[in-house]
């Protein structure tokens, strides 16, 4: 078995991921390095602030992880940062003694400035991301990132962690998303340990927070993250959120908490043009070693253009379908491949792209009812349904923002449409002919055909 340090994390880390779950694993044993082992002695160093809450919790777990990798007489420790063991060692299962102060950092290794691709969708927030890293804390503090999935969001928050860290090793730096802090926040309330679980959040230079729409509907972690984050701001520490909607479209959160993401600097994102795909698509195949003719670049760029992530996966998997199968990398080959993952875009029932109008055709022809019926100020049940559901699917196939969808339904405000999309949501949820109706008209949108009456929808 292999003594090297780096090694054996690899493969414990590796198990207790899995033991412990992807949440908890990276809220509370990612900062877990491992320092020595010798003569069956484990020695693993922990953050300062979390030190005795991991000795106490995942004692016993990381004791049979460890056993797992290294075998049944392994002896499990934690010390400081410097491989210490403070006083007479003590095992995983029992306290350890204070140490200098580390903070957990899981950076995606790519997401830097460097692999960024700058384009007319994205150059504000490339500019103000780069401000932040530059000037932590007081350019604009808070940055908030917002944009549809696959933008360039995340990127662009990991670029800001990388390049704080390489200027000054020592920064400390929280990198986590809503959810985590969510499930840790829940976690630290059941075990009664909400003051390191605060320490965590509050004693850093720099909090990078992915995805916070999803602290809505979630009033207590909310509020912990309120706190939080004015905590920060209090001592001059830089926070970056991301998100998919702007803070005025997160009508869930309380005002005070949208009113705070807002302070800053608002940086939306949109869909990356042609030659920001493209050279997406180039830099990727540098990246990779890979050699791809322009032509099959063209093909992948106009078939997935709205999000990046998808748009790279693609590239991948053209490139290891013609690797695999020892084919000429063509375009046509790449056609063939694309088929299922990016097929090409359907024409709506009245043609071209889905638009609101078309969701609108398609939910009257369903309901049988008149354009007008679902645009009017009725409040009958036969129209409230159907204009709730015209708004979700808008929603949900369009890439129109809130208020722009509500403008098209006789100038309502983006407040309606989101209340609109939680009560179908809520009622898919529990209702299958709901779920039933929803499924069937978004396959109409998609494919161009006839939307059935909702009422024979089986």
């Amino acid at each position: 078995m292999t003594r090297d340090p780096d090694s054996i994390w690899d493969l414990l880390s590796a198990e207790l991921r899995g033991a412990a779950g992807p949440s908890l694993y990276e809220l509370w044993l990612a900062p877990l390095r491992v320092r020595r082992f010798e003569q069956g002695e484990l020695l693993l160093s922990a953050p300062a602030q979390t030190r005795s809450l991991i000795a106490e919790r995942f004692g016993r777990m990381l004791q049979s992880s460890a056993e797992v990798i290294l075998g049944a007489d392994v002896r499990v420790h934690i010390g400081d940062t410097s491989g210490d063991v403070h006083g007479p060692g003590r095992s995983a299962s029992g306290s350890a003694a204070p140490a200098t102060a580390e903070h957990r950092v899981t950076l995606h290794p790519r997401h830097s400035f460097a692999q960024f691709v700058i384009g007319d969708g994205n150059r504000l927030a490339h500019a103000a991301a780069l401000a932040v890293a530059e000037n932590p804390g007081t350019a604009y503090n808070p940055l908030f990132l917002c944009g549809p999935p696959g933008v360039g969001k995340t990127h662009l928050l990991h670029a800001i962690g990388h390049y704080l860290r390489a200027a000054d090793p020592t920064v400390r730096v929280v990198s986590t998303t809503a959810e985590a802090f969510a499930n840790g926040f829940i976690s630290a309330l059941h075990t009664k340990t909400i003051a390191a679980f605060k320490d965590h959040f509050r004693s850093t230079d720099l909090l990078l927070v992915d995805d916070v729409q999803f602290l809505m509907a979630k009033a207590k972690t909310e509020e912990e993250f309120f706190h939080t984050f004015n905590a920060l701001r209090d001592v001059g520490a830089q926070v970056v959120l991301t998100s998919d909607r702007s803070p005025q479209d997160l009508g869930a959160l309380e005002e005070r908490t949208r009113d705070r993401f807002a302070s800053g600097l608002v940086a939306p994102l949109g869909p990356p043009d042609r030659p920001t795909r493209i050279a997406v698509l180039r830099k990727r195949a540098a990246l990779d070693g890979l050699v791809v003719d322009a032509d099959v670049l063209d093909v992948l760029a106009d078939r997935v253009t709205t999000n990046l992530r998808a748009l790279e996966a693609a590239l991948v998997r053209t490139v290891a379908y013609a690797s695999l199968t020892q084919r000429t990398l063509d375009t046509d080959l790449a056609c063939e491949v694309l088929a299922d993952l990016a097929p090409p875009l359907a024409p709506t029932i009245g043609g071209g792209r889905i638009s609101v109008e078309s969701v609108q055709a398609a939910v009257c022809s369903a309901f049988g009812i008149t354009h007008d019926e679902l645009l009017s100020a009725s409040r009958a049940a036969v129209v409230i349904w159907p204009r709730q559901l015209a708004m979700y699917l808008a929603r949900e196939h369009t890439s129109d923002s809130l208020p722009a969808i509500g403008a098209r339904f006789g100038g309502r405000g983006h407040t309606t449409v989101m209340h609109a999309c939680k009560r179908v949501a809520a009622r898919i949820a529990e209702d299958p002919e709901a779920r039933a109706t929803v499924e069937h008209l978004s396959t109409a949108l998609s494919t161009g055909t006839p939307a059935p009456p909702a009422d024979r929808v089986d």
